[in-house]
């Protein structure tokens, strides 16, 4: 996982590209998120993938789980009756979405996303199943980036990452 570059908005972003394009990388991310949450959690109902790179890891280590994966959209995205949070981004407004009947009442739930920066996609997706009365286990990344402290934005969730860069 190497490469970072800097956006106009200040932002570092972790480049994922040549974890995708190894598969040997790629399943060892995925062995170890299973472990990880193997041992940690007997029971969780659903991952929940976070719009969009959250898509590429939550499918598969749900599947390895034998559980279900739900998606959390930015808005407009998906069909049904849904639920929405409002946040803010560091560059304006964003809203996320997850469909009405995606978690039931005390389904217990792991959000699954790519990268940590500052905690507000993380945030709002939390608060979207707080909406649906779902227990959050654990927020799951794969790359946290610590100096900009969005675990600390998440707090009482608990925040497993693989990698943490400052």
């Amino acid at each position: 996982l190497s490469g970072s570059r800097e956006n106009s908005f200040s932002s570092v972003f972790s480049d994922i590209t040549p974890l995708l394009k190894d598969p040997i990388a790629f399943r060892t991310v995925i062995d170890l998120l299973e472990t990880h949450l193997k041992t940690h959690y007997p029971q969780i109902d659903f991952i929940a993938g976070l719009d969009s790179r959250g898509f590429l890891f939550g499918p598969v280590l749900a599947q390895r789980l034998g559980i279900g994966c739900v998606l959390i959209r930015k808005k407009g995205k998906l069909p049904g009756p849904t639920e929405s949070v409002s946040y803010a981004l560091e560059y304006g407004q964003a809203e996320l979405e997850i469909q009405s009947d995606a978690v039931k009442p005390g389904e217990k739930v792991v959000l699954v996303d790519d990268l940590l920066a500052t905690g507000g996609t993380m945030c709002a997706a939390c608060e979207l199943m707080k909406k649906l009365k779902a227990e959050v286990l654990e927020c799951a990344v794969v790359i946290e980036l610590k100096s900009l402290k969005g675990a600390e934005k998440l707090k009482p969730f608990p925040v497993y990452s693989l990698l943490q860069y400052d």
